[in-house]
């Protein structure tokens, strides 16, 4: 009898939501996904000793201050991530920059060119981006350029149609975050996966995506157990920690397809522009908030992980 992890990758690709080497070559998914909090694990990971060592030596010889040693060392990271599978990693842009579109670009063709020297070529790496709208706007040039974006931190319809129209290559909708403020805001302890905010959520953005043709892809990400996973099977690509693809893959249930393009509602069409944006996200408490507190989150991280480089350097 095959798992739930096996049934999932039928309909599904599947997305380790980890930048630890062991646990890629463990679950072989077909892409990677990877941020300053998963550098940080990644850097107590045994499989990474050798590399962040010959990296950290390299950059002290070249003179590099710890931020610029972060900066390589991510991408050696990622490099050594896009040899394991067969698809893409995603890259982030540094999250202090998300109101900024003029260096998120310039950020964003500098991680290309590193992942260049390395080898990688651009049509693995995806520039992952906070989904702002001047996050938005850096990816609309980048597209242009044909640089791959992953726009995250995604919570609302409006991230997701701004997305669209800029021709973002993917987008990762948060679920689990959704479902924890709506746990604090209506007093509950847990929905049934159908009632699921978060859920929900990315339900409504993946029927509006193929209601209207649109091509980016459709990643969730962010989930707190395997019961949001399931209520999402059929959707594009489900990023999902080591944890939960373990748990899927020890669970022997069937598992229902819940997304097709085939089951569109059809939606129409909704127009965007800054001014709309800007009124949606702030009418939307949960969004703004989960917007600004992960942006706060992943730059937190970032000057964490500068600091214990700064350290070993």
């Amino acid at each position: 009898m095959t798992n739930v992890l096996d049934q999932l990758r039928e309909m599904t690709t599947v997305v380790a939501d980890t930048g630890e080497v062991a646990a890629v070559k463990k679950y072989e998914p077909v892409d990677c996904t990877t941020n300053p909090s998963l550098v940080l694990k990644a850097l107590t990971d045994p499989a990474s000793e050798d590399l962040v060592a010959r990296e950290l030596d390299a950059a002290r010889k070249a003179g590099l201050t710890a931020e610029q040693a972060v900066e390589v060392l991510t991408v050696a990271m990622g490099a050594e991530l896009a040899a394991l599978v067969p698809g893409r990693v995603s890259t982030e842009v540094d999250a202090c920059l998300s109101f900024d579109t003029e260096k998120s670009v310039a950020r964003a063709r500098d991680i290309i060119a590193e992942y260049d020297r390395r080898d990688v070529s651009k049509d693995k790496v995806l520039i992952k981006l906070a989904s702002t709208w001047e996050g938005i706007r850096a990816a609309e040039i980048l597209q242009s350029e044909g640089i791959d974006c992953n726009l995250t931190l995604l919570f609302s319809m409006a991230q997701a149609v701004a997305c669209a129209d800029a021709k973002a290559f993917l987008i990762s909708p948060f679920v689990g975050r959704i479902t924890d403020w709506y746990k604090k805001a209506e007093g509950r302890d847990s929905y049934a996966p159908d009632e699921d905010p978060g859920v929900k959520s990315v339900r409504g953005i993946y029927d509006y995506y193929k209601s209207n043709g649109i091509d980016t892809v459709v990643m969730g990400a962010s989930f707190r157990n395997t019961d949001q996973i399931k209520a999402l099977a059929g959707c594009d690509n489900l990023t999902i920690a080591p944890a939960l693809l373990d748990e899927m893959a020890n669970d022997p249930a069937d598992l229902p397809r819940v997304l097709s393009p085939d089951n569109a509602s059809g939606v129409a069409p909704i127009a965007m522009d800054e001014a709309t944006f800007r009124w949606q996200m702030n009418a939307d408490a949960m969004a703004t908030e989960k917007l600004a507190e992960g942006i706060r989150n992943f730059d937190a991280d970032h000057q964490k992980l500068i600091k214990v480089i700064a350290d070993r350097m």
